[in-house]
């Protein structure tokens, strides 16, 4: 027996783990790790199942090639050279527009998903980029950018130092956090109230975060916006402002507040006026106070402007970048992200439908047209990296079918599922065990500097290839350098370019030094190990990969501190209350006041044992609480005469679901999670729980404007009773009108 230590890998809350392997290296036990300085040994459901997830019998271990229908396994040579051929044909015949590429949500938490991720679109060539971005965040991106000239400069609720927290459209009690990392999220909510803070929370379920909070309130899904402005309108009308940073458009801001008073938009969100005119003065009132939301608030028609408002509520209280309130955070790594000019959108724009884009990539929401949509630029080949959109996408059915007509695909992927079976090649990576481990991306957002690095725990076997090196080999290939090129080039050139740009960067640590020194200098033993030493030595702390190596357990780099100034791009060098892109989004949200509410609007679920679709094949986290159901109020299912499963349909298509009664939804809400509909796939355990899948009831012709996001949330949906339309009906059974996309 041996013991190892590691940052769980599977959710955005970077805990530290302590892993026991025998001398097979089969798992034999998973804890927390209490000398983590930021997680101090708290774990969750998913972090104990990693041992199951790593071995899951059903990871592909070989690349597939499928012929003639069926899958052959072959060698790492052999499916690189079918890839080329694929990709070759493609781009020779129709362009490099032709070949799509799409990054998913585990991508993120990979250190080569996000190092190579820029070669690999930038060698491509297309304006066919696409990534979960637009599935769960982009608004906060959109708006942030336009609010500080930056869209990665994400400020984070102080948490462990606020005296009062608004949550809205989030449930981090089972996330554990989103663009939030914080290890322990429910015990850190516990602790505000325990030392005299308050906790509220809005959302159309009581949530596990909500059975934490003084206070819940009801909201009507999408309609967040409108409660945010309501909140915006009185602390200006009330002069309850205390703004503690240098912005411009203050009175611009007021004027486009003055249509949303609370006792307008109440009538709109559901909460009472009083209690808008209460929440406004608390969160002005308070001591120190944050304003947190994500996914919730995030995929809905007005996203943007609801994380817009977001923004604009911590700065009106004096609440941004200050301790306690919401800050940002200071990685140990050198910042790859601020921008050179001012953020806006729209460098270019979608073939179909005129999307623009956003951050160099277009909205997933229209991929289906891209595919389907003849004409000069139509996609016909696809690099999918860690994603299942067939199950993720808005519209996936519709996503789904369209995979097919595509002339090829290529999934770098450890399963045969949903989507990837739709594909020519797959190419699975090693298990999570045998990679190296840095959270590059989730350690922006920590609620506190700490920083943390897992070197592999079991080796390659010499037939495996590291994902480093199936994505840098992928990069060459779409590059034109073929299929057996070195993929130790693409390495040295990232590196090389690093060490190149920042020795001529006034102010840098390395400014004016040798790269060739610098580039002896380096440690690692792979790709992402170096270009991991590299950002680490050219960031703020001092750090390198030896200093990372010699603490397992994580460094704790301190509370978060001021940094505003350094982060703002703007082109007034102030913070833009109210941009011209922001400033539209108040004029849709009036025309919208006058539009009736639908009857019965469908919302998400997160679930504490479950994340997106790739979870469901782990037994230890099926079943229990972890069921596709739909959540109803026992109110709805009386006034419309449900019994144990209702048909659930929308502008888009329709499913079979059983009912889950429960009052803890508010009525005329009913809540489907996200990620299930498993049926047909390899993966055993999934496929016997299959559930439905929820996005055959999305619109991908629904997007939030700013940031092409798709709308998950507050979907219009009729419930009609089983028999009443003749027969009873599977329960997996899923229908997609024809005529839904004429």
């Amino acid at each position: 027996m041996r013991t190892v230590h590691r940052t769980c890998p599977l959710c955005d809350a970077v805990c530290g783990l302590r892993l026991t392997l025998d001398d097979t290296g089969h798992v034999t036990s998973v804890k927390g790790d209490p000398d983590d300085p930021f997680s101090k040994g708290f774990i969750c459901p998913k972090g104990a199942s990693l041992g199951r997830l790593d071995e899951d019998p059903d990871r592909l271990r070989t690349p597939l090639v499928r012929k003639d229908g069926e899958w052959h396994e072959v060698s790492w040579d052999e499916a690189f050279q079918e890839v080329h051929r694929g990709l070759k044909s493609v781009v020779d015949a129709h362009g490099r527009d032709a070949v799509a590429a799409y990054f998913g949500n585990p991508t993120f938490h990979t250190m080569a998903g996000f190092m190579y991720r820029m070669p690999l679109s930038q060698s491509l060539g297309s304006r066919n980029i696409y990534s979960a971005s637009t599935i769960d965040q982009m608004p906060k991106h959109v708006a942030c950018g336009y609010l500080y000239g930056n869209p990665m400069a994400i400020p984070v609720p102080d948490l462990d130092r606020t005296d009062y927290l608004l949550v809205l459209g989030a449930n981090p009690a089972e996330s554990n956090g989103s663009l939030c990392a914080a290890p322990d999220f429910p015990g850190r909510l516990k602790a505000l109230r325990g030392r005299g803070g308050k906790l509220v929370v809005v959302d159309p379920r009581r949530t596990r975060t909500a059975d934490l909070a003084d206070e819940h309130l009801f909201v009507r899904p999408g309609t967040d916006a409108f409660l945010l402005f309501g909140i915006v309108q009185t602390l200006l009308a009330e002069n309850l402002t205390a703004i503690g940073v240098e912005v411009e458009g203050l009175e611009d801001l007021r004027r486009l507040a003055e249509d949303f008073t609370p006792q307008i938009v109440s009538p709109v969100c559901g909460v009472p006026a009083e209690k808008i005119v209460r929440l406004a003065r608390e969160l002005a009132a308070a001591p120190t106070a944050a304003v947190y939301s994500r996914i919730g608030a995030s995929t809905v028609e007005f996203g943007t402007a609801a994380q817009w408002l977001i923004e604009v509520i911590n700065i009106l209280t004096g609440n941004l970048d200050r301790p306690g309130g919401a800050m940002f955070t200071k990685t140990a790594t050198v910042d790859l992200f601020k921008p050179s000019e001012p953020y806006s959108t729209g460098h270019f724009h979608s073939r179909v439908r005129g999307l623009p884009e956003s951050l160099m990539e277009l909205p997933v929401a229209t991929l289906a047209d891209e595919i389907e949509t003849p004409g000069e630029g139509q996609v016909r080949a696809l690099v999918s990296v860690g994603g299942n959109l067939a199950l993720s996408a808005p519209g996936g059915p519709r996503l789904e079918r369209a995979l097919e007509d595509l002339e090829f695909m290529v999934c770098v992927d450890p399963y045969l599922n949903e989507t990837t079976r739709h594909a020519n090649v797959i190419l699975p990576p090693p298990r999570m065990l045998q990679m190296p481990h840095y959270d590059f991306l989730l350690l922006t957002v920590t609620v506190r500097n700490y920083t943390r690095f897992s070197p592999p725990i079991l080796p390659l076997e010499p037939w495996q290839l590291s994902e480093a090196q199936i994505l840098a080999r992928l990069t060459m290939i779409v590059s034109g350098q073929g299929p057996d090129a070195d993929p130790a080039a693409l390495d040295e050139l990232i590196v090389g370019q690093l060490l190149t740009g920042f020795t001529q960067v006034p102010g840098s640590p390395v400014e004016g030094m040798d790269v060739d020194e610098l580039r002896a200098s380096l440690q690692g033993d792979s790709g992402p190990e170096l270009m991991l030493d590299t950002m680490l030595r050219l960031g703020g702390y001092g750090l390198s990969l030896a200093d990372l190596l010699a603490n397992p357990h994580g460094i704790d780099l301190g509370a978060l501190v001021p940094r505003l100034p350094e982060l703002l791009t703007t082109a007034s060098g102030r913070v833009e209350l109210a941009p011209p892109r922001l400033a539209e989004e108040a004029a849709r949200l009036r025309e919208r006041l006058a539009v009736p509410a639908p009857e019965i609007l469908l919302i998400g679920r997160r679930q504490l044992r479950s994340l997106n679709s790739w979870l469901h094949n782990v037994p230890t986290l099926t079943g229990g609480s972890n069921q596709c159901t739909l959540h109803i109020h026992p109110d709805d299912v009386a006034r419309l005469g449900l019994g144990e499963q209702v048909i659930v349909r929308s502008a888009n298509g329709e499913l079979v679901v059983p009912l889950e009664p429960n009052d803890a939804i508010m009525p005329g809400v009913v809540s489907l999670p996200h990620g299930w509909g498993h049926a047909g796939t390899r993966q055993r355990n999934a496929s016997v729980h299959a559930g439905v899948n929820a996005n055959a009831l999305t619109d991908e012709s629904v997007v939030d404007v700013p940031s092409g996001n798709a709308v998950f949330n507050g979907v219009p949906v009729t419930l009609i009773p089983i028999g009443a339309e003749g027969g009873e009906l599977d329960v997996a059974q899923v229908r997609v009108p024809s005529s839904a996309h004429a």
